[in-house]
């Protein structure tokens, strides 16, 4: 037995590699996370604003148990660190004609509205949609969501179990025809449909089976006290707790290998080795080479393309008026299919669904300052022009005042980031926001899983199994743990003496020298 901690690098601070932190240093792994930007967070990131620091990136937090599941493992308790409160309305939603809904904790309560709003019928199907998520969810989250290594064998057996379940699943339709056929009301087929964009899809190329997600949040959404980011937070303090140590500003250039398996880092203080590198960023920086030509053998170019969707996401604190808002509150475009079709040929969309986080909703007066969050979809593009940016942000602000939405002050094209502007962040993401691209019934098979074919390298985070989404990319973290920590038994009791901050030489590295984070 080795004396010494086996020692983990862990690029990128992520929420999947922040789990993933909690997870190993609480097992006694020695983890160091090397995180390009000044803190934690990835995607989960805060902006300045007027009325202080403003999420800009995940909004909506669902699958509770997931967050209770990783404290318990840890012998901590979620709610003992980090407050969520249950939003009783999940999310109001507005359409032109002038009609509008709430989504309730309660699916009574929601089928009352529907019923309100769209007609008894309307209620009826809504149950029976209901009934079938819930049918769906309950039957893939544990071979899909909580396996690390998802399998069609698995998957089948699942059906064979349940053979209704073929019919529900609607193997060969899109989202969005199955949609078309579950409710009469094309309105409501828009909202479900919109459930696609979660994991970066469009509802008329997802499989059906992706109505689940519908389920997923009619399960329960929270607000984070704090905002989004303080999750983030809270995990690093609690892997900080267990001995983790966090790098920020800290920029890895290439993978150090030796005797055949990925041994550590380089970064520009030098060379580092470790005994396992867990790599929490889009799996197609390695595929592209990112991390240097001998990367690329890690990830086929099968699971990170085609790409998912990306966004135009705005931050900014302004005083609202004119319209009544929830926290999380949904604007329809007029006509979804065009929508989707500009997205699909890489268009920006003219007729857009506007989706708005209020961060800080029932907690100042209406009409107070407050920080908010915009989120329009937009195909995933490296290319920007100065122009897109101003017209994207004009375009949306534009079709809030057709909603009877203003904004004091109307935030400017500064606050908005761009697809280019993700791609900057994340490199090789082309700017994408979910990794591959959910389309096709076989997609969820192709994301890469923990284990990579390099000896020592795993991944974690919304790119790789079992996906987009904060619970998913924790869920990544848990895999990534427990293949890590499953390795090191298996491993030979010869490992690499690790530098911390010193020079190697004589290591087999890649030659691309471009920063990944």
């Amino acid at each position: 037995m080795r004396e010494d901690k086996p020692k983990v690098f862990i690029v990128g601070a992520g929420i999947g590699g922040l789990a993933a932190a909690v997870r190993l240093s609480h097992a006694g792994c020695a983890v160091t996370v090397l995180e390009a930007q000044s803190g934690p967070g990835g995607k989960m990131r805060v902006v300045p604003s007027a009325a202080g620091p403003v999420d800009a990136g995940p909004t909506v937090l669902t699958m509770k148990p997931v967050f209770e599941a990783l404290f318990k493992d840890v012998g901590h308790r979620l709610s003992d660190h980090l407050t969520l409160e249950p939003l009783q309305t999940l999310a109001r939603h507005y359409w032109p004609d002038g009609t509008m809904l709430d989504l309730m904790a309660d699916r009574d309560e929601t089928a009352s509205n529907i019923s309100n709003a769209f007609g008894s019928k309307a209620a009826d199907e809504y149950r029976a949609f209901a009934a079938q998520t819930a049918v769906l969810y309950d039957a893939f989250e544990g071979p899909m969501m909580q396996t690390a290594t998802p399998s069609r064998w698995a998957l089948t057996k699942t059906v064979l179990r349940q053979p209704k379940l073929m019919t529900q699943m609607a193997p060969h339709q899109t989202m969005a025809r199955l949609l078309q056929q579950r409710f009469s009301d094309p309105r409501l087929a828009q909202l479900f449909g919109r459930y696609a964009t979660y994991v970066g899809g469009s509802p008329y190329q997802s499989p059906a089976l992706l109505s689940l997600i519908a389920d997923a949040e009619a399960r329960g959404v929270w607000a984070v006290r704090g905002g989004m980011h303080q999750l983030a937070k809270t995990l690093m303090n609690l892997a900080q707790s267990f001995g983790t140590t966090f790098q920020f500003d800290t920029k890895v250039q290439r993978l150090v290998q030796q005797g055949g398996r990925v041994s550590g880092v380089e970064t520009q203080s030098g060379q580092i080795l470790a005994d396992s590198v867990l790599f929490n960023g889009d799996p197609r920086a390695l595929e592209t080479g990112f991390l240097g030509q001998p990367a690329k053998d890690a990830v086929v170019k099968d699971a990170t393309s085609p790409r998912s969707l990306s966004a135009y996401v705005g931050a900014f604190a302004a005083k609202p008026n004119g319209v009544a808002l929830h926290h999380h509150t949904v604007f329809f475009a007029d006509n979804p299919k065009a929508e989707f079709d500009a997205l699909k040929i890489g268009h920006m969309p003219r007729d857009a669904t506007l989706y708005l986080c209020a961060q800080d909703h029932g907690q100042v007066a209406p009409s107070a300052m407050q920080r908010f969050e915009v989120i329009m979809n937009a195909p995933s593009n490296p290319a920007e022009e100065k122009e897109e940016k101003d017209q994207c942000q004009t375009m949306i602000f534009a079709r809030f005042r057709q909603f009877g939405l203003h904004f004091d002050p109307t935030p400017t094209a500064h606050h908005m980031t761009t697809p280019a502007g993700f791609n900057r962040l994340f490199p090789a993401s082309l700017g994408s926001l979910y990794g591959r691209s959910p389309h096709g019934m076989m997609a969820a098979f192709k994301r890469p899983t923990a284990r990579t074919t390099l000896r020592g390298l795993y991944l974690c985070g919304g790119g790789t199994h079992p996906g987009a989404g904060i619970p998913m990319a924790t869920l990544s973290g848990k895999h990534a743990a427990e293949a890590i920590l499953k390795d090191q038994t298996l491993t030979s009791t010869s490992h690499p003496t690790v530098t911390r901050g010193g020079t190697l030489t004589g290591s087999a590295i890649a030659e691309q020298k471009q920063s990944l984070l």
